[in-house]
């Protein structure tokens, strides 16, 4: 599926997307008892922000998402921030069963997915990564907060009164943030076989400029909505005069982490040998 998240909107979003909190790794390690022997596969990993941090508590991540340039940065920075036994795949949720036969008869300890499932078939993905999964394993669907234009705010609100403006459209789509969506993945999970599904959040707070509202803005828009080049500092003007007087703007970041797990008992040892490193295809 082709989503036009390439070129500059990549560079913006490995840029300006923030990565997760310790807690967010420490959920996951407990919920899957996760052992440096296991391997996880990052599902839509963009530009690495949960696989890299991953890679350093196992011993390897697969990385994979439809996006080569997504891919092309999060292989250069990867080895930098420690990030060195990761497999980057080009593929998407569709890919998934074909993912299963290149891994044989190992066995995902567990499969992430960082505020991407809205672009996928869930449904017929559980079912597909079901047997991919070892025992005592699992699905994470994570969603690293809500977008900064519909937080409950003024800043936000006047953020997004400016983008619906500019861009001419309402802005409701949660991007996977909403409790409507979770709503949708908990039953998805326990229909496919998943157990014990759980959700907690992870909450805090932080201080962003004006310059990393806008990264973020243009992060999260397709290429072909993305101002041009020469046009980009008089959007970032006008995103300045609607925000209030402020040098930054506090916003909340509630990390929603939920899982489900495949019955039975983690075993902590490797069921087979991950398949060698591979580039992306298509990417430089």
């Amino acid at each position: 599926m082709e989503l036009g998240f390439g070129g500059d909107v990549a560079r913006y979003y490995a840029r300006f997307r923030r990565g997760y909190p310790p807690e967010v790794f420490e959920a996951l390690d407990e919920t899957f008892a996760l052992t440096p022997q296991d391997t996880v596969l990052d599902l839509g990993c963009g530009t690495g922000q949960l696989t890299v941090p991953l890679a350093r508590r196992v011993r390897a991540v697969i990385g994979m998402d439809p996006e080569p340039d997504m891919l092309r940065m999060a292989r250069e920075a990867a080895p930098a921030a420690g990030g060195t036994d990761v497999t980057w795949v080009l593929g998407a949720d569709a890919d998934v069963p074909a993912l299963g036969a290149l891994l044989g008869e190992h066995r995902l300890a567990a499969t992430v997915i960082g505020q991407a499932l809205h672009w996928m078939q869930h449904e017929d993905l559980f079912a597909a990564l079901l047997p991919l999964i070892r025992p005592g394993g699992g699905v994470a669907v994570l969603a690293n907060g809500t977008p900064a234009w519909l937080q409950d705010s003024d800043w936000s609100r006047a953020l997004r009164g400016f983008l619906e403006e500019h861009f001419g459209t309402e802005l409701k789509d949660s991007c996977g943030t909403a409790r409507k969506d979770r709503e949708r993945y908990a039953p998805a999970l326990e229909a496919a076989g998943f157990t014990d599904v759980r959700h907690r959040v992870v909450s805090y707070t932080e201080e962003v400029t004006c310059e990393e509202l806008v990264g973020g803005i243009y992060s999260a828009l397709p290429e072909r909505q993305l101002p041009a080049p020469a046009d980009r500092p008089a959007f970032a003007q006008r995103v300045r005069q609607a925000l209030p007087h402020r040098e930054t703007f506090t916003e909340r970041v509630d990390v929603s982490v939920l899982t489900g797990r495949k019955t039975g008992e983690a075993t902590g040892r490797p069921t087979g040998k991950l398949p060698g490193r591979a580039a992306p295809t298509g990417s430089p």
